[in-house]
């Protein structure tokens, strides 16, 4: 439903924008998110750069952050009714945050004003009380000081590329000051993956226990084997986002990779599928993440019946064996 209402609510508040007269801010933009160098001052300086940055990534991240919380809200100690969200741009981790955790109180703090405005207008329009009500801070982190008000859960979604590596450990660092439990959320690439094993360690070594995605509190297995841990979500796009990915379908899927922890979490899976399942005649095969703190293939055949079936409905991202009641992020 938020997916809806927020593709609804973009459509509404840039209906006088022309799809053509943003390509050229998204055009930069993605120069920029893709370079991995670290950005000199606000990335978003305009009106306009906030709108294409609205158009083009708020929906995949508010699906990304959406999906990491779907695969952990039960396992979390206590229940969320506060929530901070760090570097929070136009508002995308927050809109997820209303719906799978339904918060009392949400604080967004965001250097650039222009995307706070836009924020707080696509809130306004939400219909979600929580959402309305939200407050917006302006707040920019140096690696000499980090201040953050406290939460139940404190947010950094697709935060850390744009800090230096000193200013992304301060945050951290704070992040575990502030809140009981923590959520990291990076794009899905081996770069995104190396911020997340960094903040995995982190969070750790300050006495945090691992929810989700991992089931273990080791090393990451996938560390010495040239691959990385990351997931996928299905985003369906408007006619407008559509355009302005330059895309013919009506969908994607928005790779990420995620760390939450938390002080008295418990893991959120016995074994975590690290990769869509492949089904072939009379078998399925899975690459599994396990609780002892490895990554090894299974292959469940047919013969194995109810296990099988299981298998065959399994997820990428997903516990295994499956729980139940467990439901697919998307």
């Amino acid at each position: 439903m938020t997916h809806a209402v927020l593709l609804a609510a973009l459509d509404e508040l840039l209906a006088g924008r022309s799809t053509a007269g943003l390509l050229p801010r998204v055009d930069r933009l993605r120069s920029a998110y893709r370079s991995q160098e670290v950005p000199d001052g606000h990335v978003l300086r305009t009106p306009d750069d906030a709108a294409a940055y609205a158009a083009y990534r708020m929906p995949a991240t508010c699906a990304a952050v959406r999906a990491c919380l779907l695969q952990a809200r039960a396992f979390l100690p206590e229940p969320v009714a506060s929530a901070v969200d760090l570097g929070a741009g136009t508002g995308a981790a927050s809109w997820a945050l209303a719906e799978v955790l339904t918060p009392s109180r949400l604080q967004l703090l965001e250097q650039s004003s222009v995307a706070a405005d836009l924020g707080r207008a696509l809130a306004s329009a939400s219909g979600v009380p929580a959402l309305q009500a939200a407050e917006w801070s302006p707040w920019h982190a140096t690696a000499g000081r980090v201040d953050l008000p406290g939460a139940d859960l404190a947010v950094a979604a697709y935060l850390l590329a744009e800090l230096d590596a000193a200013t992304q450990a301060a945050v951290l660092d704070a992040m575990i000051g502030a809140a009981p439990a923590v959520l990291v959320v990076e794009p899905g690439t081996p770069a995104g993956y190396a911020r997340v094993v960094a903040a995995r360690r982190r969070v750790l070594d300050a006495g945090l226990s691992i929810v989700a995605p991992c089931p273990h509190e080791g090393e990451c297995p996938l560390l010495d084997r040239d691959d990385w841990c990351h997931f996928a979500t299905r985003v369906e796009r408007s006619p407008r986002h559509r355009r302005l990915k330059e895309g013919s379908l009506s969908y994607e899927d928005e790779k990420y990779s995620f760390v939450l922890a938390a002080r008295g979490g418990r893991p959120a899976a016995a074994n975590r599928v690290l990769r869509r399942p492949v089904q072939r005649k009379g078998l399925v095969d899975l690459a599994l993440c396990t609780g002892d703190g490895d990554a090894r293939p299974q292959v469940v055949s047919k013969r194995a019946g109810e296990l099988y079936k299981a298998a065959r409905k399994a997820d990428w991202g997903g516990p295994w064996p499956p729980e139940p009641g467990h439901t697919v992020p998307g």
